[in-house]
Order: structure tokens, then sequence, then C-alpha cells
């Protein structure tokens, strides 16, 4: 067990909250447990983190929070059933009073855990998970529902989390993903910082330009969209493609064949990935999120808005409540190449007035809706259920 802090231990006044999830590198769920600790911290109780580890760590020892190393991310069964006996240590040792799993691995291990000490136990459900060949995998992924609250992400995975593990209503509670909205602000991009990335994007100056973020798997729809800008057939525009293919160079290769198949070779860049997505929003005129399947939240819809730019997004799972038809974007069917051409043609085409009204939709719908402040001051409230007098933060 490897552990930094220069927080107390157990005797403090100040209850300790435990979160537990596989690793701690970057990603949402990862992001969002850095953004609950810090919460913690600012309403006087002690963040725990359990992981395996990652490069996040850095960020737990800036907030001055406990992390615990232990190898959570394990799905073998005896490590799973070990890691029960360590997280029931650090529950005593850290006077843990609510334990919140994010992920099912180390959920199942959290979960007896906290059974054993007699604490609260909480989940985030963070997406619809495959349930596998014939659902098999749904008893696995029912540890999900067993919290005595279940966090979900979006109104369509509480949804789901009815209908398929028959979790009540009253257990449920929506907490959509926030977003940081000081650095997802288009007053805080430099001119300096949009020229970098264009120079290295070789972006030009003089032609409109889409993007879709997201991992290149096929899920995400990339196929899609290639066969959509072909349907188009404008070639005055350059889309990006920004996404890491994180090993599936089959599936890149299939991307950069569909594309020189559709002689777009001059229109569709693959961009690796991207450490400043603030100015890679601010680079584009419109975002595409052009998922297959439905998207449990859609970060990268709400990241958009905030930086002021409609999304074209296909019309099923969480876009359906973070996008507006013709106020923050438009909603196409899903694997609709036709329709997508036609929604990308649309937005193109609209005037320049048109866009500075959507901007402004945007902003005001990301700041009112989907704020980091928002969504942490709805799950300590979740905790405060949970934790009664116990919480600090309950009576302020």
């Amino acid at each position: 067990m490897n552990e930094s802090s220069s927080s107390g231990i157990a005797g403090q006044a100040a209850p300790a909250v435990l979160q537990v999830l596989p690793r701690l590198d970057t990603g949402g769920v990862e992001r969002g447990t850095i953004e609950i600790a810090e919460a913690l911290r600012d309403a006087g109780a002690r963040p725990v983190v359990v992981s395996a580890g990652g490069q996040l760590e850095r960020e737990l020892d800036r907030l001055d929070a406990i992390h615990v190393r232990l190898p959570v991310q394990t799905k073998n069964p005896l490590k799973m059933w070990r890691n029960v006996d360590a997280l029931v240590d650090v529950i005593r040792r850290y006077d843990v009073k609510l334990v919140h799993a994010r992920s099912r691995a180390p959920a199942w291990s959290a979960w007896a855990a906290a059974r054993r000490c007699g604490v609260p136990f909480l989940t985030t459900f963070h997406g619809a998970y495959n349930r596998g060949p014939l659902g098999l995998k749904g008893a696995y992924n029912k540890i999900m529902a067993a919290g005595d609250r279940v966090i979900a992400i979006s109104q369509f995975i509480a949804r789901h989390v009815q209908e398929l593990y028959h979790v009540p209503q009253e257990r449920i509670r929506v907490i959509p993903r926030g977003v940081d909205l000081k650095r997802f602000d288009p007053s805080r991009v430099s001119p300096e910082r949009m020229i970098a990335l264009a120079t290295q994007w070789r972006v030009p100056e003089d032609k409109p330009v889409i993007m879709l973020p997201g991992r290149l798997t096929r899920w995400k729809g990339q196929l899609v969209l290639v066969e959509a800008l072909a349907r188009l057939g404008r070639t005055d525009l350059r889309c990006l493609l920004v996404g890491s293919d994180q090993g599936r160079s089959r599936y890149r290769e299939q991307v950069e064949a569909a594309v020189k198949a559709k002689g777009l070779e001059a229109v569709v860049h693959i961009v690796n990935g991207c450490n400043d997505m603030a100015a890679a929003y601010m680079l584009t005129d419109f975002v595409v999120s052009a998922s297959t399947d439905p998207e449990a939240f859609g970060r990268v819809i709400v990241e958009a808005q905030a930086m002021g730019r409609p999304v074209i997004a296909t019309r099923h799972g969480g876009a359906l409540e973070t996008v507006t038809p013709g106020e923050t974007g438009w909603l196409v069917a899903p694997s609709d190449p036709g329709e997508l051409a036609a929604a990308i043609g649309h937005a193109l085409d609209t005037t320049h007035e048109e866009r500075a009204r959507m901007a402004e939709a945007c902003r005001v719908h990301a700041r009112e809706n989907y704020s980091r402040e928002l969504m942490c001051a709805r799950t300590l409230a979740v905790y405060a259920e949970l934790l009664g007098d116990a919480a600090p933060w309950a009576a302020s």
C-alpha cells in the first residue's frame, strides 16, 4: 500500500469521504474525482482517493488529499477479494464516513468493505455498460446499482438504471457532468495559443473548420462523418478528427483509407490528440458528435457549447438533453450520413448574425446547467443525504 498526503489521519474532526476508481489517468471519471476531492476539501471534509495510480496523482498532491495506491483496477477475483481487506484498513485508518465507487471492478471490493465497516456506499453510473452476449455481463455490472444512492450522469442513464437494473427512482440522483468554465472560457484563450495550434495543424485561415473530437474508435462515428462530407461535395472547408487511436491502428487505417477513397485528403485531417482543447474549439466554427451508439452524457458537446460553438450531434443518449435544436446546435439520426451532410451544409450556410446568436445561447446554456461548480454542489448534497449531521457543509 503506497500513500501520499500531508493530511492527518483518524482522530481529526473533519469527516473523510473515500472515492475509489481504477486509475488516475486522463478521462472524465478521473477528472471528476479530482474535482470532487477539491470540493470536499473546500467544504471542510477530508478527501481520500484509492486507485492504482496514474498521471493525475500530482493533482491530488496539490489538493493535499490522501491518495492510497491499491491494485483496484484488477478484474482478477482473488485480487479483488484481497482488496476488500485493504480497503477496510483504509476506511478504519482514516475514519472514512462514506465510500463512493466510480467503476465496476473496484466497486465490488469497495461495496464489501463499506458493508463490513457499516458506512454508506454510493456509486456513479458513468455509462450504459455493455451487457455482453445474452446479457451475461449484467451480473458484473449490477454492483453499480447497489449503492445506497446511485448517481446517473444524465436522464438517459437514469432510465437505463431503472429499466435494466430495477433501481427505484428514489435511490437515483441525476447529476450531469460539469465543465470547468474557467478553462473553457473564450475570453481566456489567447491569440498566441490559437496561432500555435493552427500552425501545428496547418489550419487554413480562409476556410470554415469543423471538428469531431473523440478517440478513434468506430462508435464515435468518424467513418459516418467522412461519408457525410463526401455526400456534401464541398471542398471549401477543413474537417479535423481530433483524438488518439489508443492502439486501434486498424481502425485508423480504415478511416485514412476512406478519406483517400472519397478524395477528401485536402479536407479531412486526423490529429492524434490535443492538450489544449479550449484553443481547439476556438479554431472551429462548428463541432460534430457523430456517435453511432448513445453517449451516456457527451462531455465534448458541453465543452464546445461553453466555448460558444454549436454542435451537430446524433439524436440519442445524452445529446437529447444537452442540445436544443436551432438554439445550441442540431440533431441528426445516428449513422445517417445523408442527414449529417445536410446538417453540416445548413450550419455552414448560417449567417454571421445567426452564428453569434447561437454562440451566446451555447455559452448561457453551459453556464446555467453544466458548470463544474453545479456538479460539485449537487454531489456534495447527495453525500449530505447519507452523512447527515456528519457533513460539515450540510448546514451551510
